[in-house]
């Protein structure tokens, strides 16, 4: 039996779901309990100090999305950020955010506006 190849356009639908669905999620390598690099470790715990909910995509585990994802948002690398349907950016605009303590404040926004 042949596996099923997601078409790139079946891909970018799937992300675009997945970015509007979910009022703030991050595209990482690993978890956010187990990353599988630095930058996506510190962007995850970045997201985790806040106690706000975010959603989680493991582009390692879905190779499909690892491929087609920078062309999602012309964003090249990983990890990236999307509240509220829009890219944020990667580990470092979140960092920069968490210290200047205006990361928990976006985040709660964005799922109190995802509640309503």
């Amino acid at each position: 039996m042949q596996p099923v190849i997601a078409t790139k356009e079946e891909v970018l639908a799937k992300i675009d779901e997945q970015v509007k669905s979910n009022s703030v999620v991050i595209y990482m390598k690993g978890s956010p309990q187990i990353p599988s690099c630095g930058f996506s470790a510190r962007a995850a715990q970045a997201l985790l100090s806040t106690g706000e909910k975010f959603a989680f995509v493991n582009v390692l585990a879905d190779p499909d999305i690892m491929t087609y994802l920078p062309e999602y948002a012309d964003w090249p690398t990983f990890p990236q950020i999307y509240l509220s349907g829009e890219l944020i950016g990667g580990s470092d605009i979140i960092i920069e955010m968490a210290e200047k303590d205006e990361l928990k404040a976006v985040l709660e926004e964005a799922n109190n506006q995802q509640q309503a």
